[in-house]
């Protein structure tokens, strides 16, 4: 349970910090000053809370076009839940193009921070 929690805290984190990174280098229509923090920890929040419930179905009823597409209809996907959760987050909003460049950063700053960071705790309790 507690490890559970722990990953859903650091994915609330990462969340975080791809949409400030994604809001500061595409600039998609913050409303008001980028040093207001408790906007995007709630729109991290929104998204991880999206991620975990509605993208499950989501991708199985895109499953066919994520066959055609050899898997790239998955960008898409992610861009319909960061504007889903921009849609939910007051003072951000999002136009849907920038929601699915702002996915796309979202994922490479997931990728990154979780294979640097959170692999060696991973292993660590693995060795225990």
């Amino acid at each position: 349970m507690q490890q559970k929690l722990l990953s859903l805290l650091f994915r609330w984190f990462l969340n975080s910090l791809g949409l400030y990174l994604a809001v500061s280098i595409f600039g998609t229509g913050y409303a008001a000053s980028s040093e207001h923090l408790m906007v995007f920890l709630g729109a991290g929040l929104m998204l991880s809370l999206v991620n975990a419930i509605l993208k499950p179905y989501a991708m199985i009823f895109s499953l066919p076009a994520m066959l055609v597409t050899f898997g790239l209809f998955t960008v898409i996907v992610n861009g319909l839940m960061v504007y889903l959760a921009a849609l939910m987050t007051p003072y951000l909003q999002m136009t849907f193009l920038h929601a699915i460049l702002a996915g796309v950063v979202i994922t490479l700053v997931n990728y990154i921070v979780s294979t640097t960071a959170y692999l060696p705790v991973v292993r660590r309790f693995r060795e225990v």
